[in-house]
Order: C-alpha cells, then structure tokens, then sequence
C-alpha cells in the first residue's frame, strides 16, 4: 500500500477530493498525513473527517526557509511517503527540498503551464484575452510551477466569467483532475521518459487532457 502526505497552507479543498477518490475508488493507498503550514488552515479540520493524521510546521516559528524546509521534511519524512502531494501549499520550495523528493512530488496549478506561472493566474488569463484556460498537475521541478506534465484539464473562457467566477469553474475541474493524476501514481502508471510523463497502459476513456466545454 502506498503512503501518501498531503502539504496544506488553507481550506484543502484539493485534499479532500483526493481523500474522497481514496475512499471511494478504493485506492491501495493510504493518506499518511496531512501537514498545513499554518494552524489556522481549515483542511486540518477535513483531513481528520477522512482519517488521516494532521500536523503542523508553522513556516511563522523559523527564521529562515531553510529552517523551516529542514523542520518540514523532518516531518514528512516520519511517515516514509511514496508521493508527496502539493495541494494549495503556499509556500516557494528551496532546490535541496525539491531535490529531495525529486519525481515524488506532484503540484497542481491553475493554468495551463506554460502559461501563467505564479500568483493570480486566472486574473492575467482574462488580461490577456486567452480563450482557453485550466489547470495542470505536474511533477515539481526546481522552476516555480514548472516540471513534467502529468496531466491538464482546460475549458472555454466565457464572455462573462470575471476572475471569481473562473476560479470556481476552474477549481470544480482541479477536484476532478488532481485525484485522477495521483491515482496514476500510485498505481504505478506514469513513466518518466526524459522531460516527458507518459502515462502506461491507458485504459479505455482515460485521457491525459479533460475538457470541459
């Protein structure tokens, strides 16, 4: 059975579609732990719901991101994960951190990567006009929001989506994204050839891209 520590900074909302598709799909695989990097994060709350021990390493206590990197991987390292999931963890990850769990660490972010990396993304796709947008889940490299692809979801930018109302479009497709991508890692499914992630023996209707209209 796979191990599994999910890294939180707010509501978890990601966290908990993914402990939902555990349960529901009956995943061998288990939710080890959940650390938030802020006590208030209100994902603490969810992940005990599904059974999964919390914890906290408050990036507030250390003096420098080194420490606090130091102090963090302590605590995941306590539960021997074989995936390391990023899920609205808002803290920027040193090269040694990355490094550390190098092809065993997926990202999810709200764009279709390449494009808009970093903060505010859904405001800047609606800036510059695009007619699609998304989300992506990727393998962390050391660039932010950057590393292989695993898998993307993309809809149509509507006339009248402003940056609240595309970020709750985009968010309902992430809910459906980011389990399906951490599904395929855990059964062993996505290969890393080169920079490329390819996804093994794809059964029918499964698709690296979603859509949704």
């Amino acid at each position: 059975m796979k191990s599994i520590v999910v890294l939180i900074s707010g509501r978890g909302s990601n966290m908990t579609a993914i402990a939902q598709a555990l349960r529901d799909e009956r995943w061998s695989a288990r939710i080890a732990c959940v650390i938030a990097d802020r006590p208030a994060a209100a994902g603490l709350d969810r992940a005990s719901e599904y059974g999964a021990a919390t914890e906290v390493v408050d990036f507030r206590a250390f003096d420098t991101r080194a420490a606090f990197e130091d102090a963090l991987a302590s605590a995941i390292d306590r539960h021997a994960p074989d995936l390391v999931v990023l899920a609205g963890f808002m803290r920027i990850l040193g090269d040694g951190f990355v490094e550390r769990y190098t092809d065993r660490m997926l990202n999810i972010h709200p764009s279709l990567l390449p494009a808009f990396p970093g903060l505010h993304t859904h405001r800047r796709a609606l800036e510059a006009g695009v007619a699609v947008h998304g989300a992506t889940v990727h393998l962390v490299g050391r660039e932010l929001d950057m590393g292989p692809i695993v898998a993307q979801a993309a809809l149509a930018v509507r006339p009248d989506d402003d940056e609240e109302r595309l970020a709750s479009r985009v968010l309902a497709l992430e809910h459906r994204l980011y389990p399906m991508a951490v599904r395929w890692f855990v059964e062993g499914r996505l290969l890393l050839e080169g920079e490329r992630v390819v996804l093994r023996e794809p059964r029918p209707g499964e698709t690296r891209c979603l859509w949704a209209g």
